[in-house]
């Protein structure tokens, strides 16, 4: 299963995003869920590096499937815009496979 946590503060602003698993919805290479949610968060992650003068740290694991993308100070609005979108493609995504395939969760985290 693949795990998607989105990262807000305490007043619900953006601060980034973690993602753990394989959704195991089909086998290597023709995993559709893997791939959506795998084009979305890369597309979300090279959009806020090219397109907004946001900060963030980057940290993933191919093998393992972890990608993690942290918002070093409040996002402005074009970073707030792209990962509201991203969550609403994997909430998409959530619903038209199922929760046996791809959860979402939001977490508080503190700010610095």
């Amino acid at each position: 299963m693949v795990r998607v946590t989105i990262l807000k503060d305490q007043k619900g602003h953006f601060r980034g995003f973690e993602i753990t698993g394989h959704a195991g919805y089909a086998d290597k290479g023709e995993d559709i869920v893997c791939a959506a949610v795998s084009v979305l968060t890369i597309n979300t992650v090279n959009s806020l590096e090219q397109l907004t003068e946001e900060t963030f740290d980057l940290d993933a694991d191919e093998k393992s499937g972890r990608i993690s993308v942290h918002i070093t100070h409040q996002p402005g609005e074009g970073a707030t815009l792209l990962l509201s979108s991203y969550e609403l493609g994997i909430q998409g995504i959530a619903e038209h496979y199922g929760t046996q395939y791809l959860s979402l969760e939001t977490k508080e985290v503190e700010t610095c």
